[in-house]
């Protein structure tokens, strides 16, 4: 890479309006105007630096969306009230009626469930595949595919996307390539791989503390402008605003996401090495036995690790909830969905957050019952928490 993702966070100078190191919150949702002049130029767009309305923009937004966009080296970034909201809305920006999408079939269950059930209502259909194979992912291209979605790091399966040949794809077709980065920040930078958008959810490793919901679109100053155009814009009209007050607190975050993925990663790569070594069937990237492993090595960041989301197999559905409560009794961390927070989450993806895909899709992509996903906080004594773990495991017949 030619660029310090976090180093561009890091070089970013704001003031506040009376010289604090922070950035002044503008706690308001409409901005006056001296001229009526003005305020007509601003509904068309032609007035920069003026502020009309906080579901357009605001000055705390446009903050954070510049430390996104620094970080991802895109032109700009719009953020949104939520991961969702950042997908739906640049969908809904690319995609007409009669439109193709050609996507991973291991997304989020949440876009799956938006590409499988939601956009068809609009006559936009999507042909999942298998994103490691790119002969497959070219032979579900059709003259109607607009969008080529992926997952860096796919959820849950952490299958790893081949960024640039997919964008030398999506560039040979004339698509749009979307990436939602959200399982690798700053281990993976796509946009410098060649994907035209980068997407975020806020909410997981880059906000970091599980307290608010948000989300980013990273890309280009004219897709961005797209975004917020009042009268087609689907940014602004959708309504998938991010607060003030929340864009603050994010941007606080951010400034210390470096140090935490840091250390996210190097739980994970110490855990996920143990699993494997006592016979579990673990799935990181940070493994040799990764089908991508040296796929990461060539795409990462290396100061940044391998991210700290890992994958285990215990066979059965009954094991997995046993071990996840004993876990969460034993204070290894807590039976939840999400992501990114400062203690262990785990759950059963099948039968939570990748519930919407139906089981015969699930029995077919290789997510099996017995599944537990991890996302490995940031424990300070490591080892400590290992064996803890494999106790549990002894204790339920999981492991000798």
């Amino acid at each position: 890479m030619t660029f310090k993702p976090a180093n561009n966070i890091q070089d970013l100078q704001y003031f506040g309006e009376f010289g604090g190191v922070n950035p002044s919150i503008s706690d308001s949702s409409t901005y006056t105007f001296l001229s009526a002049k003005t305020m007509f130029d601003t509904f068309e767009g032609n007035a920069d630096g003026c502020y009309l309305y906080s579901r357009h923009s605001s000055p705390s937004n446009l903050y954070l969306g510049e430390a996104l966009a620094a970080m991802e080296n895109t032109e700009t970034a719009n953020v949104t009230g939520s991961g969702m909201g950042a997908i739906t809305s640049v969908i809904m920006q690319l995609c007409n009626a009669g439109d193709h999408i050609t996507s991973s079939r291991t997304i989020y269950g949440g876009t799956y469930a938006f590409f499988k059930n939601f956009t068809p209502k609009f006559d936009i259909k999507t042909a999942f595949v298998d994103i490691t194979k790119l002969d497959t992912v070219k032979a579900a291209i059709t003259k109607q595919t607009k969008v080529l979605f992926c997952e860096s790091v796919s959820n849950p399966l952490l299958e790893v996307a081949d960024i640039a040949g997919l964008a030398a794809i999506a560039k040979q077709h004339g698509l749009t390539l979307v990436v939602d980065n959200t399982f690798s920040p700053l281990s993976i930078s796509p946009g410098a791989l060649g994907a035209d958008v980068v997407i975020h959810s806020l909410t997981k490793f880059i906000n970091g503390s599980s307290d608010t919901v948000g989300g980013v679109v990273c890309g280009t100053q004219a897709f961005i402008n797209d975004l917020r155009n009042v009268n087609d814009g689907a940014g602004m009209l959708l309504g998938a605003t991010m607060d003030s007050l929340r864009a603050s607190s994010i941007l606080k975050n951010l400034r210390t996401l470096h140090i935490r993925m840091q250390q996210h990663s190097k739980n994970g790569l110490y855990l996920a090495k143990r699993f494997e070594n006592d016979g579990l069937k673990t799935v990181y990237p940070g493994l040799a036995s990764h089908p991508s492993h040296k796929l990461f090595k060539r795409m990462m960041n290396a100061e940044y690790g391998f991210g700290g989301m890992l994958t285990i197999d215990v066979g059965s559905l009954d094991k997995a909830n046993q071990l996840m409560e004993l876990m969460q009794h034993k204070n290894l961390g807590y039976l939840a969905v999400s992501l990114g927070f400062y203690k262990t989450l785990f759950s059963a993806p099948g039968t939570s957050t990748s519930s919407e895909i139906p089981e015969d899709e699930q029995l077919e992509m290789g997510l099996s019952d017995g599944l537990i996903r991890f996302s490995i906080g940031l424990d300070a004594d490591i080892a400590r928490t290992y064996q803890m773990m494999r106790d549990c495991m002894v204790a339920l017949g999981i492991l000798k």
